[in-house]
C-alpha cells in the first residue's frame, strides 16, 4: 500500500504508482473529492475554455472571485458526472 508523509509545511509527495495510475505530470491539477471521512485525488484534465458557455455573467463588473468560485463547482459536479 503506497504511504506518504506530510511535511511540516502540509506538502507530500504522491508516491510514482498513484501518480503513473492517474496519469499525473508536473504541473497537473488534483481535486480533493471529500467524501465524509475519506478524501478522494482525482486529476483535473481539461481545458478552461471546455466550460464555456456553462456560466451565466450578466452584470458588470465582472466578480473574479466569484467566477472562479462558480467555474470550480462546475468542473467538480463535471467530474463527479463522470465517476458514476
Amino acid at each position: 500500500m503506497p504511504v506518504s508523509v506530510l511535511t511540516n509545511k502540509g506538502q507530500t509527495t504522491i508516491p510514482k504508482d498513484i501518480r503513473k495510475l492517474l496519469g499525473l505530470k508536473p504541473n497537473d491539477k488534483i481535486l480533493y473529492l471529500i467524501e465524509g471521512e475519506k478524501v478522494v485525488l482525482r486529476p483535473l484534465k481539461g481545458n478552461f475554455l471546455d466550460l464555456k458557455g456553462s456560466i451565466n455573467v450578466k452584470k458588470k463588473p465582472i466578480d473574479f472571485k466569484r467566477l472562479r468560485e462558480e467555474t470550480k463547482k462546475k468542473v467538480a459536479k463535471k467530474i463527479i458526472k463522470g465517476m458514476k
